[in-house]
């Protein structure tokens, strides 16, 4: 357990640190990033999130539980549905504004709109952090499997590299908000913490019903995939010219596969 505890903070800690470098970003440039290249930026994210949900989660799903003899779908599909629901509960019951948007979702707050989108990042960084956490977990379970170990590394590179671009899409536009430089980064920084918090729960989780892996990899796969749909895609297609939007996610997606079948 201690040792699954150590790599989900570790592979966490990196992908909380790629985001806090982005949110560095706003000391070297004080103005918002351009549309196309948010645009570009959220289709790597969701073209990461994709490839990432098929071969580090609902693959690994499957292959567990036909190692366990169960059929290799149940858990995949249930775990999925029961992410998809997760994500679509917390989406209806936490109140954050996404950029580009004018109306405020989940339930009604009287928070201020820079605290709003603030959340809608935090609120998708979630199924990313328990991602890595059980890619970890699941490799400390396999013992001596260098490979698992690879897996779980590329995973947590590839959410790391679509951080980045995140941490600075909160910092930049808090600071034309209104916001101090440093608070700006402080905030951007501070919206990727869920994922090394959310990382080891789901590890502690893990190590108690580890029947259930298949299921809670599959889990966090729907959950990611709800926040691809939801949020990502339709806001890398926003306005005119959505095609770079479209070749963001193409990239992202071939990267985050090359990485994990390079390394896996």
């Amino acid at each position: 357990m201690a040792q699954s505890i150590l790599w989900a903070a570790s592979g966490t800690g990196f992908t909380f640190l790629m985001t806090t470098l982005g949110a560095a970003m706003v000391f070297l440039f004080r103005k918002e990033m351009s549309g196309g290249i948010q645009k570009v930026f959220l289709g790597f994210a969701a073209g990461v999130m994709i490839a990432a949900s098929v071969w580090s989660l609902l693959i690994p799903a499957i292959e567990e539980a036909e190692k366990n003899g169960q059929i290799g779908w149940v858990p995949a599909a249930g775990g999925f549905i029961i992410g998809i629901a997760f994500l679509y509960t917390l989406d209806h019951m936490i109140p954050h504004l996404h950029p580009q948007a004018n109306q405020q979702e989940g339930m009604s707050s009287s928070m201020k709109r820079t605290s709003l989108l603030v959340l809608a990042v935090t609120l998708h960084n979630i199924p990313e952090g328990m991602a890595v956490g059980l890619s970890f977990a699941l490799a400390v379970q396999h013992g001596g499997d260098s490979s698992a170990y690879a897996s779980a590394m590329a995973l947590a590179i590839g959410i790391g590299i679509q951080n980045f671009p995140e941490g600075a899409a909160i910092s930049l536009p808090l600071r034309q908000e209104g916001f101090s430089v440093r608070k700006s980064f402080f905030l951007g920084s501070m919206s990727g913490i869920v994922e090394p918090i959310f990382g080891i729960s789901t590890v502690l989780i893990a190590g108690l019903i580890f029947p259930y892996m298949p299921w809670l990899l599959a889990f966090a796969a729907g959950a990611m995939m709800y926040v691809v749909v939801e949020e990502l895609i339709p806001e890398a297609h926003l306005g005119e010219h959505s095609d770079i939007g479209t070749m963001g996610v193409m990239a992202g997606f071939i990267i985050m596969m090359i990485l994990d079948v390079a390394l896996g």
